[in-house]
């Protein structure tokens, strides 16, 4: 069938490699003219995964209303905090009226809101489901294993992805916990900053197992107050991509905490980075969130403080390990 895919980024390039690998047809859409331009001409996107000929099946355009006509089946690919514009633009461009599949990690900074909300506002016309889950686009791309869970409040719309997208070592579970799954792959992306940083200080495999943790009770005392099912973040999309966030090299965040702990500025890390890490962006919505909840993250607090507030890391680890001392668990 015809797919559409918002965005030209490293994971909309996998996804889009595996669905025509399936032998479907993939539009993606990219405002990049250079890009767009190489993958119809050479079939090679010059944004990521410029080694790798793409599938003939793979083609991009820049006109977004082409993009929207091609299928009534949408892949949202796009970096969090451009989401509400893409919504924007599709509002404007036709009165769509089909169905979105989000891939986007992360909590809209300035609403801290989720992004089935930012879709409601902006889009209600059309039929939303989110995937999350361990699935770097690297090894997506490569056809290794890779396990996500498609979350949507329309049973059969989550099963409906969920058959387009599995096979070929790809195996999608669904789920009705469209809060849960959104909460999971947004907040992990902040212990992968933490995990990052505690490598470069080389703390020891000790500190990295403590901070994913610790960090999952963090993600579960904030998902409970915003909605989200304890079950789902024990899942794919809450213990499954915190572990393969936190001790990848795949990783962006991983990748930026470790910058930021050999000394890096939050800037001087972004662009030694070259793309997008999301828990640069989440943590400071997560922030006012637990404010907001009165919820207790001193691990995600950290992090902020450390990327805004220009705490040392040695500074944020002596204050985590002097704090008072507490049960593990409260029944």
């Amino acid at each position: 069938m015809n797919i559409t895919i918002l965005g030209a980024g490293s994971f909309g390039t996998a996804i889009a490699t595996h669905l025509a690998d399936m032998g479907n047809s993939v539009l993606m859409w990219t405002i990049d003219k250079e890009q767009s331009n190489s993958i119809n001409s050479f079939g090679i996107n010059t944004f990521c995964f410029s080694d790798t000929k793409l599938n003939n099946k793979i083609k991009c355009t820049l006109d977004i209303n082409k993009a929207l006509d091609f299928s009534d089946r949408y892949i949202m690919a796009i970096p969090t905090q451009f989401v509400r514009e893409v919504y924007e633009k599709i509002a404007a461009a036709k009165n769509c009226r089909g169905h979105i599949l989000n891939l986007a990690k992360g909590i809209e900074i300035t609403t801290g809101d989720l992004l089935h909300k930012v879709q409601q506002e902006t889009c209600p016309q059309l039929v939303y489901s989110v995937l999350s889950g361990p699935s770097h686009a690297e090894e997506v791309l490569l056809g290794c294993p890779t396990a996500v869970t498609i979350a949507s409040k329309i049973e059969k719309e989550a099963k409906c992805w969920q058959k387009l997208l599995t096979g070929n070592n790809f195996r999608a579970y669904t789920s009705d916990d469209v809060i849960g799954v959104e909460i999971g792959g947004a907040t992990k992306n902040i212990y992968a900053v933490a995990a990052g940083i505690s490598k470069a200080m080389n703390l020891g495999d000790n500190a990295l197992a403590a901070i994913a943790c610790r960090g999952l009770a963090e993600i579960m005392r904030l998902g409970e107050k915003m909605g989200a099912s304890p079950l789902t973040l024990s899942g794919l999309a809450g213990v499954g991509d915190l572990m393969v966030t936190c001790y990848s090299m795949h990783s962006r965040n991983f990748r930026l905490g470790i910058t930021i702990g050999n000394g890096k500025t939050l800037d001087e890390a972004r662009k030694e980075l070259g793309q997008v890490a999301e828990g640069a962006y989440t943590v400071r919505a997560v922030i006012e969130n637990s404010k907001q909840f009165d919820v207790e993250m001193p691990l995600a607090n950290g992090v902020y403080r450390i990327l805004y507030e220009n705490a040392s890391p040695s500074q944020i680890l002596k204050e985590l390990f002097t704090r008072p001392l507490k049960a593990e668990i409260k029944f």
